[in-house]
């Protein structure tokens, strides 16, 4: 049962009726461009082809109700308009924090019946959140008759993340749901939300492996990296690092940590240039040293990933060779990984990585793979 199907029959037995419509928004992962988004940066993301699906229909009043399938048919009710954010922080802080930030743009709906089922594994790095909150905007939009701008329907997710899951989060993940195209990276600069689809050659495969390590952003190391990031800002003198420089950089007197912190998100900005411009010339071999240059400045300067993150990237780039290459994806401290390969060699790289790697918690390998067209091939997700 595929999951607009799955979400559809939840629908129906949690409210005894078909539901009106159905909305879906995919995950995502991150090609190149980690941790610059809220720097004002350049990020190059990929929509993928699993994620949430939120079949709504309409209530009476102003009563919203919604179902979480995949958390045994818990539910959540309330009045638009007159209920706090929900703590701890869970689903629910998403869909109201979501459905209040969509009313707040005039979006008016009334009631609304929602039930909502996933594909995305939480906790893997591939934006389940904001999958989550993109299907809500599009479903509370679809239910007030409205087609929703993309920026706006980004800039509403991002609210929500803020002000009702206490992630102080960047743009990034919003906009690629919420813009992006099925098989093509989303150039986005994050100081103006300009965007331009980079399409991805049709003999690659971006192979997306989960490294056994559930993460969370909540839990204080993602808002502490921000504010380092924004303390270093401020010691340089420019309203963002996407105004700094290198030399500005090695010239200030700056904590090692905050100096290193500075260094990677320049540097980072660069690669994502660079990425561009080798996807867009077929080179591979160019493309894969970026993304391991990435994950080194990630795991060293600006300290997010772990160890066993680090074996499985070290693992995939040695199966890879010089034809691609693989980084963490993502916010850190745990989740996936992300690998680009010339597709036919797919099969070969993924037994290798079966034969050589141990997930933490125990579970076999467990992948998806993209393609161009954003179909997926031999999912186990």
């Amino acid at each position: 049962m595929s999951l607009i199907e799955r979400t559809r029959a939840g629908y129906v037995a949690a409210y005894g009726r078909e539901p009106d419509g159905i909305a879906f928004a995919p995950g995502r992962v991150n090609l190149i461009g980690e941790h610059v988004d809220y720097n004002e940066g350049l990020v190059l993301p990929l929509p993928i082809s699993i994620g949430t699906a939120a079949a709504w229909g309409r209530a009476a009043g102003q009563v919203i109700e919604t179902v979480a399938l995949d958390f045994g048919a818990d539910r959540d009710r309330y009045i638009l308009g007159a209920a706090p954010p929900h703590h701890p922080v869970d689903w629910r802080s998403y869909v109201r924090g979501m459905a209040e930030a969509m009313a707040a743009r005039g979006a008016n709906c009334g009631g609304l019946n929602l039930a909502i089922g996933g594909s995305n594994p939480r906790g893997a790095g591939l934006s389940s959140s904001a999958s989550l909150c993109v299907a809500i905007g599009r479903a509370w939009a679809a239910a007030a008759g409205l087609a929703p701008d993309p920026r706006e329907l980004a800039l509403a997710a991002q609210s929500a993340e803020h002000n009702w899951a206490g992630v102080n989060c960047g743009i990034m993940d919003q906009m690629a749901i919420a813009a992006g195209k099925p098989g093509h990276a989303l150039l986005l600069d994050c100081r103006d939300l300009t965007t331009r689809h980079v399409a991805l050659p049709e003999d690659w495969a971006v192979v997306i492996i989960q490294s056994g390590v559930t993460r969370g952003l909540v839990d204080g190391h993602y808002n502490a990296r921000r504010q380092d990031c924004e303390r270093a800002a401020q010691a340089l003198g420019v309203s963002s690092l996407r105004a700094a420089s290198s030399d500005l950089i090695e010239a200030a007197n700056l904590d090692l940590r905050i100096r290193n912190r500075a260094r990677h998100v320049i540097r980072e900005i660069a690669r994502t240039e660079a990425a561009v411009a080798a996807i867009e010339a077929r080179d591979l071999v160019g493309l894969g040293q970026l993304l391991r240059d990435g994950h080194a400045s990630l795991r060293d300067l600006f300290e997010v990933s772990v160890p066993a993150v680090d074996r499985l990237v070290d693992l995939a780039n040695a199966a890879i060779g010089a034809g691609g290459g693989a980084r963490m994806t993502g916010g850190g401290f745990g989740g996936a990984i992300a690998a680009v390969l010339e597709a036919q060699a797919v099969p070969a790289f993924l037994a290798n990585l079966t034969d050589t790697f141990s997930a933490p918690d125990g579970r076999q390998l467990t992948y998806l793979i993209e393609r161009t067209g954003g179909a997926a091939a031999g999912a186990r997700l």
